[in-house]
C-alpha cells in the first residue's frame, strides 16, 4: 500500500493514540468472582442449555437472594457511598 508523507504521518499519530488509549485502559473486574468449580459448571450449563437460559436463570436467582436484603438508601454512587460508610464508622467509634 502506497502512502503519501502526510498520509504515513497521521496513520503514526492515530497509531499512537490508540496504543495510548490501550495502555490506559482500566481492569475490568468482575462484579462476582465465582470460583473454579462453579464456572466450570456454567460453562457445563450453557453448553448443555444455551446461554441464554442459563444467564435467565443465574438472574432469577440473584435477583431472589438480593430481595431478601435490604438494599433501600444505598447509593450506586461511589462518592456518597465511601461518605456514608465513614460516617457509621465513625459513629461506631465513639
Amino acid at each position: 500500500m502506497k502512502a503519501t508523507e502526510l498520509e504515513s504521518k497521521r496513520f503514526d499519530k492515530a497509531l499512537d493514540e490508540i496504543i495510548d488509549l490501550f495502555n490506559n485502559l482500566e481492569n475490568d473486574e468482575p462484579i462476582i468472582r465465582f470460583s473454579q468449580d462453579v464456572l466450570d459448571n456454567i460453562e457445563r450449563a450453557k453448553k448443555k442449555y444455551g446461554d441464554d437460559m442459563v444467564n435467565e436463570k443465574i438472574n432469577t436467582v440473584v435477583h431472589e437472594m438480593l430481595s431478601w436484603l435490604d438494599l433501600e438508601g444505598v447509593s450506586l454512587d461511589e462518592e456518597e457511598s465511601d461518605e456514608e460508610n465513614n460516617g457509621e464508622n465513625e459513629e461506631k467509634n465513639e
